[in-house]
């Protein structure tokens, strides 16, 4: 990955019929945050996400980019008693 390459936050929907069990068998090269009945968040490199839907082992939707998912994070409100 070169250093000036954009790294995602993504949702990964399997496209085969092995579902997340066979996207998480599988040596991605991603970064999983969540795993879901149905998909899966990860944060990973353009390139790979790329190479991802070339080979179509999954759907990706690009999220945000990390920086802007860390600005948006960083600016939400917190909740809960500050009583």
């Amino acid at each position: 990955m070169g250093e000036s390459e954009q790294t995602w936050i993504a949702r990964l929907t399997p496209l085969s019929g092995g579902g997340v069990p066979a996207l998480l068998a599988m040596p991605l090269g991603v970064d999983v945050w969540e795993r879901h009945p149905g998909f899966l968040v990860v944060a990973a490199p353009e390139s790979r996400l790329a190479e991802l839907e070339r080979r179509r082992l999954a759907r990706v939707d690009r999220l945000a980019t990390t920086e802007r998912y860390e600005e948006e994070m960083t600016d939400r409100p917190t909740t809960g008693d500050t009583g």
